[in-house]
């Protein structure tokens, strides 16, 4: 089965995204915005519970942390997505390196740059011109991250949370 890793902003951030994502997002149905923290991966189901614990002793083992968006931004060339960029601290990374050691780790495709998807499989043409307005928009939004949720995804494409973990000793 598949899974991944992500963490679900505030509703506030949720809606900002999903003015966007509505229209240029083709998973839009499939999942909340969020921000991945581990690229989808498979395991067996005789792995689960061993894969579960790990994650919960790395939720223990990390501290809440701040989730600031301060632009809008893009992976043109190397795919046609736009995102919410969100800006890189210490207690974010820590979160993601150790999720990608031991048990959980899989080689990523793509280095991590933590972002929120608000377009992707876009035509270049429509790319280019609403990144183009977007460059000229700013946001800036800032909160407190204190979870994280293992998701699988169902038949249809779907992602649905299996577990969420609480950041820090006093989970």
């Amino acid at each position: 089965m598949k899974y991944g890793i992500a963490v679900f902003p505030s509703k506030k951030l949720q809606d900002i995204a999903n003015s966007y994502r509505k229209r240029y997002d083709i998973k839009y149905s499939m999942i909340p915005p969020h921000l991945t923290l581990k690229d989808p991966f498979d395991i067996n189901e005789g792995e689960l519970e061993e894969m579960v614990e790990e994650i919960r002793n790395t939720a223990k083992e990390c501290q809440p942390f701040k989730l600031h968006v301060y632009k809008y931004s893009s992976f043109y060339p190397v795919t046609n997505t736009l995102y919410m960029k969100v800006s890189e601290n210490k207690e974010l990374l820590e979160l993601q390196e150790k999720l990608d050691q031991g048990p959980l780790q899989k080689k990523r495709e793509h280095p991590f740059i933590p972002h929120i998807t608000i377009g992707q499989e876009m035509n270049y043409d429509e790319l280019s011109d609403v990144f183009g307005r977007l460059k000229l928009e700013s946001i800036e939004h800032e909160e407190m991250v204190d979870r994280f949720s293992l998701l699988y995804q169902l038949d249809n494409g779907a992602w649905t949370v299996h577990e969420t973990f609480l950041l820090g000793n006093d989970a």
